[in-house]
């Protein structure tokens, strides 16, 4: 492990479940030639400030989870995606403390290749699926230019990550208050999670 960030250890310290299964995870990364740091509120994994991996404490489980997992060669099927709007990203679920042991040999394989990735500049090609703008964020847009160029100026991930928010909305008023509460996140250039 080439370096780490002092503020992880709280994550790992704090008693919360799945501490054992998730010590035992960041154990065996740290055995890996990558960085540790806090982001998104979780300890993530780097290979020359390229994100790798990232661990996450969730309600029923733990997980593992691979920047470019799609790419991984997972013969056994034991990554899923995070979420139905995942594109790349690819977690590995873990509830037992002997299941982090029994799959240490491929979750150290899989790391192996995800460095692999990075190293030789892998990308991954997205579904560029057009997303739509929903009525009430057109409406925003052309009665606030300020609002509407912060917005264009969002990278393309955050950009998708409040269209999705947006979207998911069933009913006008929602969205009209969801669009509202992210405003001034919105002006700021910041994305949905973004501190």
């Amino acid at each position: 492990m080439a370096e780490t960030d002092p503020r992880v250890q709280a994550f790992f310290d704090a008693d919360e479940p799945f501490k054992d299964e998730l010590q035992a995870l960041r154990g065996i990364l740290q055995r890996a030639p990558l960085s540790e740091t806090l982001k998104w509120k979780s300890p993530c994994y780097t290979w020359e400030n390229a994100n790798v991996a990232t661990i996450w404490r969730l309600k029923d489980h733990c997980a593992l989870a691979f920047f470019k997992g799609v790419l991984l060669k997972d013969p056994e099927g034991l990554l899923h995606a995070p979420g139905e709007n995942s594109q790349t990203m690819r977690k590995f679920i873990f509830k037992d403390v002997r299941q982090v042991a029994a799959f240490e040999q491929v979750i150290v394989s899989y790391v192996e290749e995800a460095i692999s990735l990075e190293k030789a500049g892998v990308k991954v090609q997205q579904n560029r699926r057009d997303l739509v703008y929903p009525e009430e964020l057109v409406q925003r847009m052309e009665q606030d230019d300020a609002f509407r160029e912060a917005f264009e100026a969002l990278t393309p991930g955050r950009r998708r990550g409040y269209l999705l928010h947006f979207c998911e909305a069933k009913q006008s008023a929602t969205r009209v208050s969801r669009i509202a509460r992210h405003t001034e996140r919105i002006l700021m250039g910041k994305g949905m999670h973004d501190k």
